[in-house]
Parts: structure tokens; C-alpha cells; sequence
């Protein structure tokens, strides 16, 4: 039951973060920074979609995804159209992933340390679904500010 739910919020929050790319009046102003505000949203988009391959895809649905956090937040001027393929390709990846796993394998412990000690596959997947929140809301609070 709660690997379905995950699947759903996992779906609808990169369906809105696809929908909140879209919504850009400027391409180019994905990229932007100003202020205090230190991350672009096209940066927080490729830290989702970094994340969750990682995650998710590489360490539960046993892909070949390697990742770069670096190049997450210094990477620019990715292409709307390509933003919008990952995070395509993500939803496809977290699914996966997923219905891979049974209720029983969320008590598991997590294949690897991510916070300072072990927890379970369930606190993980739970702690990547607020993650994927929190930053989905930096997403529209970006594009409020700077998109005018």
C-alpha cells in the first residue's frame, strides 16, 4: 500500500515540476539567479532529477545511473525541452524502481549510509518524497519572482 502511494506522489510532484518548467515564460530565465536566492530552478531540477536516479533508480531499481552532484547546481542553459525528457525519464526510473520492491522490503534497511547512520528503505523513500516537496516549492516560488 504505501509503495503505490509513494508511486503516486513521486508521479504527481514531477508531473508539477514538468508543469512548473513549462510555465517559464523565458527559457532562459530557468537559469537565472539574483539576490539571495542562490539556486536557478533548472539547477534544483537537475538536483531532483540527480536525486532520485540515484536513490531510487541506482541503489533500489539496480540501474546504471551515475551520478554528479556537482554538475547538478553548476551545469546552465540545459534545454527546456531536455529538463522536461529527465524528468520524463525520472517518473519512468521511480516506477520502476519501485515495482520492483514489496511492503516487506521497506522495513529493510537501505543498501547504503545517506544521513549519518542506517535507516530503513521506507524512512528513505519517505525522507526523497519530501525532498522532491521542498524543492518543488522552490520551483514555483523561483518562477513567481523572477519569471515576471
Amino acid at each position: 500500500m504505501l509503495i503505490e502511494t509513494l508511486k503516486a506522489l513521486f508521479t504527481r510532484d514531477l508531473k508539477k515540476l514538468q508543469t512548473e518548467v513549462e510555465l517559464y515564460k523565458k527559457e532562459e530565465h530557468l537559469w537565472k539567479i539574483e539576490g539571495s536566492i542562490a539556486n536557478s530552478a533548472g539547477n534544483l531540477c537537475l538536483h531532483l532529477v540527480g536525486n532520485l536516479n540515484t536513490y531510487i533508480g541506482k541503489e533500489l531499481g539496480k540501474t546504471d545511473y551515475i551520478r554528479n552532484r556537482e554538475l547538478e547546481f553548476s551545469l546552465k542553459d540545459v534545454p527546456r525541452e531536455e529538463l522536461l525528457n529527465m524528468i520524463d525519464n525520472t517518473i519512468e526510473v521511480v516506477n520502476y524502481s519501485l515495482d520492483s520492491l514489496d511492503e516487506g522490503a521497506l522495513a529493510n534497511e537501505y543498501p547504503v549510509v545517506v544521513f549519518e547512520q542506517k535507516t530503513s528503505t521506507e524512512y528513505l523513500l519517505v525522507h526523497l518524497a519530501t525532498h522532491l516537496t521542498y524543492h518543488l516549492g522552490q520551483v514555483n516560488y523561483h518562477r513567481r519572482l523572477i519569471d515576471i
